[in-house]
């Protein structure tokens, strides 16, 4: 099996690319495991920050890494939270804490108004200098709901409203989630093009 850090430190992502990448062959080991510190994340793009991580893992392991960066884009917040979805609320931020400021600052937007989508961008480098990473993007388009709904999943997940599920994103099954999410359809289109 060929091994490959991931670039994160999140639980909640950790468990997604585990159960996204099990029967591909690789061994996904978090940086963690060698004790690597996060990147700081100064990029003013996910594909910048996701480089960031991913040349950051590449470079203290000197192993092929997978970076991802992720988050929400409301339309009514022009965009926000965006690249600062993990600190919405601050630094420090929980996901609780993130939650509250989302739907305090959503509080006078009616259901019509409140289209948003999650964005995933993955990046895999072979090593730390590698010129040409491969970079694959997911959306993942709903809604913000009023209050929250669900335990599954993680950040946002229990106020993104899925269309064609008829429900909050944190009341769907892991496995129906990663299938049709953002990090679930830019992790099936990366892992085509390693495969290449």
């Amino acid at each position: 099996m060929k091994k490959i850090v991931l670039a994160s430190g999140n639980k909640g992502k950790l468990n997604e690319f585990q159960q996204l990448l099990g029967d591909s062959g690789f061994e996904v080991i978090p940086q963690s495991h060698f004790d690597v510190p996060d990147a700081i994340e100064d990029g003013l793009s996910f594909v910048e920050n996701a480089i960031i991580k991913a040349r950051h893992a590449a470079k203290l392991t000197g192993l092929p890494a997978i970076a991802d960066d992720s988050g929400l884009e409301v339309d009514a917040l022009n965009g926000q939270p965006g690249i600062y979805s993990a600190r919405f609320a601050g630094e420090g931020a929980t996901d609780p804490r993130n939650n509250e400021k989302l739907l305090a600052d959503l509080k006078d937007i009616p259901d019509a108004e409140r289209s948003a989508r999650f964005q995933c961008l993955l990046v895999f480098l072979r090593h730390e200098y590698d010129p040409t990473p491969v970079i694959c993007q997911g959306t993942w388009e709903g809604r913000i709901l009023f209050e929250q709904h669900g335990d599954n999943g993680f950040g946002y997940d229990p106020l993104f409203w899925v269309p064609e599920k008829g429900c909050s994103s944190a009341q769907l099954p892991s496995a129906v989630k990663n299938r049709i999410s953002h990090r679930g359809k830019a992790m099936q289109l990366l892992l085509g093009r390693i495969a290449e």
